[in-house]
């Protein structure tokens, strides 16, 4: 990717990143409700009010309050969360591994299912193989994710109990792992029971994000590749003798990936913010959970905290999409 380009995608992030700050900033302030009045004991005098939203700096103007948090944003500080009383970004730090484990498990088996729809579709297109999966793929796509999340929880976790429903790890087990990526450190120091567990815990909600995904992934990968299949390369590839499995996998499958893997990148950022009700619904450690508690605590350094955070991770991703891109697509590279 050339420099300049990288430059320009590099301001226009970090425009961007200003821009949400602005807006999370301002709108966590304007909307009902005093994280003052959550925190004060019962008989509190107004002095002790007054004196407690002095501390968080709560009296002032709302444009010297975003000057002062912006400085300290530079200064790599986010606060103190009012409700937890500890360092937003140590809390962040001690959330986050969970979130991006089961969110890039969840697109995992979103990517290979919805590849395989995508083939299998191709493969027996024009038969009741492909209708049967084209009515089942819109059946994944019409269910939110939060419904998947309670189905799996009343079927396979009270009805027919497989999987466990709750939490990210059977708290009886200590692994001594010295960070919060427990299937990466897991599998680094060989404790592939403890990794196997975590990924028990895992399976269930990933799935219920995954599925949606899938069905998106599934359905445009499959339309691209129908286009594919009637170039004049798949023509000569056939003339040349090549089996069907290897031109749908090697010529087909190459060239229909770039409209998907850019699909497959904007999709990941949804399927992070996804996490927030899912995490909820599976009590889920990961910082989609603690969103929703920031919100109910009116927290406001830790929500300002948290939406700058998806921010990053929304801007990232794209800039990584964007990357791909022009690899995989030789036009796009040498223009």
């Amino acid at each position: 990717m050339p420099l300049s380009l990288i430059l320009s995608r590099a301001l226009s992030a970090l425009v961007t990143l200003f821009g949400v700050m602005v807006v999370v900033f301002v709108l966590v302030r304007v909307v009902p409700g005093d994280p003052i009045a959550m925190m004060i004991a019962p008989g509190a005098t107004d002095a002790d009010i007054a004196a407690l939203r002095a501390h968080y700096g709560l009296d002032l103007p709302i444009w010297q309050q975003f000057w002062i948090w912006f400085g300290q944003v530079l200064h790599g500080n986010l606060g103190t969360s009012i409700s937890m009383k500890q360092g937003v970004i140590t809390i962040i730090g001690q959330r986050l591994p969970a979130t991006l484990e089961l969110a890039i498990f969840a697109l995992t088996m979103a990517v290979v299912w919805g590849g395989f729809i995508a083939l299998v579709s191709t493969a027996w297109r024009g038969t009741w193989v492909e209708r049967a999966i084209d009515n089942f793929n819109g059946v994944m796509l019409a269910v939110p994710d939060f419904i998947w999340g309670l189905t799996f929880v009343l079927v396979l976790g009270v009805l027919v109990p497989l999987l466990p429903i709750s939490g990210r790890s059977d708290p009886s087990i200590d692994a001594g792992l010295y960070t919060q990526f427990y299937v990466l450190e897991g599998l680094l120091r060989a404790k592939f029971g403890f990794v196997w567990d975590v990924l028990k815990h895992m399976l269930l909600p990933a799935c219920a994000l995954a599925f949606p995904l899938a069905a998106v992934i599934g359905r445009v990968l499959k339309n691209t590749m129908m286009d594919v299949m009637v170039q004049d390369y798949i023509t000569l590839a056939r003339i040349k003798g090549l089996s069907s499995l290897r031109i749908l996998l090697q010529e087909a499958l190459r060239n229909a990936a770039v409209p998907a893997l850019a699909l497959t990148g904007v999709q990941f950022t949804f399927l992070i913010g996804g996490t927030v009700i899912t995490e909820r619904i599976f009590s889920y450690p990961g910082i989609g959970n603690l969103a929703i508690d920031a919100v109910i605590n009116r927290d406001l350094p830790l929500i300002q905290g948290l939406v700058l955070t998806f921010g990053i991770i929304f801007i990232a991703v794209n800039m990584l999409v964007d990357a791909l891109t022009v690899w995989l697509n030789p036009r796009l590279r040498h223009a």
